[in-house]
């Protein structure tokens, strides 16, 4: 297991949602010079995803080389075909993670984009329209996706382009020369510049040398936090590990504050509603955002400790799929992440401890079932869930 490395001097910029994240993203794809790296889950066939799949169209017509990778359950066969024939057409490079599932259930639900080593964005993101559910394409939501992305410029930038191009060579088969062509490219120092000198690192979650980066890196701040926890994600649902973590900060007098996205996924809420009476009776506070689809996983601990990814707090994420957060060190940023989410908190729904003492008895023993259910599940695919 590979420890979390922090780098020093790199401006790292907050993005909020798709309004945010896909001009910052347009820009850097038409000033692209050299190369392009780009990984999403989702790309979905609507205006937003014909937007950004032009923009990348338009940087390879300019001799730029670009290299697209999708994930095939996540982008969905059809689909991910046919964006592949108008890639391919246009010259952009373009491959699927783990089509028909030949590698197991392991997805690649990571969100990253590389441009000329100089900007990186990284975040939880997808290419699809703010307002239509990620699930279900035609359903239009109450309010705008709740989601981040960072802008990342300096040196840890050439740590995310050179993962994004490990990435690109797990995912196929490449000859010779494109293997040495991507060596050549690795080796290459990008320019560095740099207006707020932020310590940051970047975690991913694999299957190889990453298998617990991403979950090692909240337990380490849990375990330091102070006086304050606050942590939004779309599914709640982590191993034993992480779960004491929160109680134990909670005990000693730290406030920590779950904000949680409900109404997506029935049986996921069921096994969220699983931990209530635990979590409250520990003192955590849990909030549940009703807003719209709550699709953010930032966490901001004390006031100097921040993340921003694509992991959501669930066995899926933390124990099987691809997964990519940054993590920042920096005053400056992590009181603008507190600031956001603070303000979806009051946008939802405090859980009381009071309403689960009223609950049936059938409702209760169906959290119970779903928890199991999705316990035995992680046991047989995801190693380490507990």
């Amino acid at each position: 297991m590979r420890h979390v490395s922090f780098v020093d001097n790199n401006d790292v910029t907050l993005l909020e949602s798709g309004t945010a994240f896909f001009p910052a993203l347009i820009a850097a794809l038409d000033a692209a010079e050299y190369d392009v790296l780009f990984e999403t889950y989702i790309f979905a066939e609507d205006p937003t995803g014909d937007m950004v799949r032009d923009a990348l169209i338009r940087a390879a017509q300019r001799g730029v080389k670009v290299r697209v990778l999708v994930d095939w359950i996540g982008t969905e066969h059809g689909p991910s075909q046919r964006l592949g024939a108008i890639f391919t057409q246009a010259g952009v490079q373009y491959r699927v993670f783990n089509p028909w599932c030949k590698r197991g259930i392991a997805r690649s639900h990571r969100k990253i984009a590389v441009v000329d080593r100089t900007v990186a964005f990284v975040g939880g993101i997808n290419v699809n329209d703010d307002w239509l559910c990620d699930h279900a394409a035609h359903q239009r939501l109450a309010a705008p996706r709740w989601d981040f992305t960072v802008q990342v410029r300096g040196p840890l930038v050439a740590q995310i382009h050179d993962e994004a191009q490990g990435q690109w060579l797990r995912a196929g088969r490449l000859k010779l020369k494109q293997r040495i062509e991507l060596f050549r490219e690795m080796r290459k120092e990008p320019p560095q510049t740099c207006k707020y000198p932020a310590r940051a690192a970047f975690v991913v979650r694999d299957n190889l040398r990453n298998r617990s980066t991403i979950q090692r890196a909240y337990l380490q701040a849990l375990g330091r936090a102070k006086h304050s926890v606050l942590l939004a994600t779309p599914y709640f649902a982590p191993g034993r590990k992480f779960r004491k973590a929160l109680a134990h900060a909670a005990r000693r007098g730290v406030q920590v504050t779950l904000l949680i996205g409900v109404g997506e996924f029935h049986i996921q809420d069921a096994v969220a509603h699983s931990f209530y009476p635990k979590l409250l009776a520990d003192g955590i506070k849990v909030v549940e955002y009703r807003k719209t689809q709550l699709h953010a996983k930032v966490a901001v601990v004390d006031d100097d400790w921040a993340t921003v990814g694509s992991s959501n707090c669930d066995g899926l994420s933390l124990f099987l799929n691809q997964e990519a957060n940054v993590v920042v060190l920096d005053e400056r940023f992590a009181a603008t992440m507190r600031a956001h989410i603070e303000r979806a908190i009051l946008d939802g729904v405090p859980v009381r401890a009071e309403e689960f003492a009223h609950i049936g008895w059938l409702r209760r023993a169906s959290y119970g079932a779903a928890y199991m259910v999705y316990k035995l599940v992680m046991r047989i695919f995801a190693i380490g869930y507990a």
